[in-house]
């Protein structure tokens, strides 16, 4: 966190990062129980949104979001998005998220309350290569290995569910299996005109390309070294908790943006059934989307919803990849307001 050039700041206890920001294992404990946030809002939000289906209307008809996800993998509904026979998948699906949510939350405050603040203070020798040294950048490479192999594992298991179990096609109205098409040159080719993709082999041909890149990258970085010198082009100076936020924001910013165009214009991978019609693109002060069907007042399909939620989101967490950006970098906000302070005392002055 950034000090200001005081050593001794200290900040209040809403600044939650700058508790974990030295503290390999607080840091741990923050993520293990914000993953269990995560999870509960899964299976609660099942639940909500279970509760108030009506079969009567078309899906994509409803403020829904996750029953949608759950009818594209083949989960509950019917290509109509109605329930087929009883809720029992959908409601094993909310609890063993809850449940999930209750074993991670038990984590969280395990390594919270009992276990050591910082890594380097544990008894055991394999927790300690896990400890985050900032000024370290092979502790670093070792860390994001791990979590860039774990990222790819989940990726193939979805490439394995559609291959096995099989995902929702729009284009003969069923689950049906589908096998990935690893074509290269369409992947590459993919990256200007995603939006219009309507082959399900060739978006679970993406998704196992991309489980390859990661878990090839992730076992690069666990098995490589810094070479040479650490030198500030290398990050020497920069590598900092408020630097590794910045970015972390920066990711999750675009993907959701991405994920607002994809959401509004592409009906393969969100059905037109369980998400509603392609959406419009207006602008006012900024870029939003409306439906392009008739609903009753104050209604909107579930793809409205999702587009629009997760560009809002993205806006905002790019704000906050620039805010923690610069600070990291060493800019020092308070002479913003110091600079804005000095114009009122000026404008004063002359007024007097």
């Amino acid at each position: 966190m950034q000090t200001y050039g005081n050593p001794d700041t200290t900040y209040g206890w809403w600044a939650g990062n700058s508790g974990v920001a030295n503290r390999s294992g607080k840091f741990i404990a923050a993520h293990v129980a914000h993953a269990g946030l995560i999870v509960f809002w899964a299976g609660a939000f099942t639940l909500f949104e279970l509760s108030r289906f009506d079969p009567s209307v078309p899906m994509g008809h409803q403020p829904l979001i996750v029953l949608p996800h759950l009818a594209t993998l083949g989960i509950g509904f019917d290509a109509n998005g109605v329930a087929m026979g009883d809720t029992k998948p959908v409601l094993a699906i909310a609890i063993v998220h809850l449940v999930s949510s209750m074993v991670l939350a038990a984590g969280g405050l395990l390594h919270s309350l009992l276990l050591p603040g910082n890594l380097e203070d544990s008894e055991v020798a394999r927790a300690r290569k896990f400890n985050i040294e900032w000024d370290n950048p092979d502790k670093l490479t070792f860390i994001l290995g791990h979590h860039l192999i774990i990222l790819g594992f989940a990726v193939i298991a979805f490439v394995e569910w559609a291959r096995v179990h099989g995902i929702y096609d729009p284009a003969i109205g069923s689950v049906r299996q589908v096998e990935y098409e690893l074509n290269l040159a369409k992947i590459w080719n993919h990256q200007t005109d995603f939006l219009t993709i309507d082959s399900l082999e060739e978006v679970m041909g993406g998704h196992a390309f991309l489980a390859f890149v990661e878990i090839t990258g992730g076992a690069w970085h666990i098995a490589t070294k810094q070479v040479g010198e650490f030198t500030k082009f290398k990050g020497k100076g920069l590598l900092s908790a408020e630097a590794v936020l910045s970015w972390s924001l920066a990711g999750i910013g675009w993907m959701a943006i991405i994920a607002a165009f994809w959401s509004a214009a592409n009906t393969t991978v969100y059905p037109t059934e369980f998400f509603g019609e392609p959406l419009e693109l207006k602008f006012s002060i900024s870029p939003y989307w409306v439906d392009t069907v008739d609903l009753p007042d104050g209604e909107y399909t579930s793809r409205a919803w999702l587009a629009n939620v997760h560009y809002y989101f993205g806006f905002f967490f790019i704000q906050g990849h620039l805010w923690h950006a610069l600070r990291a970098l060493g800019f020092d906000f308070k002479r913003v307001t110091n600079a804005i302070s000095n114009i009122d005392s000026a404008t004063v002055t002359l007024k007097d």
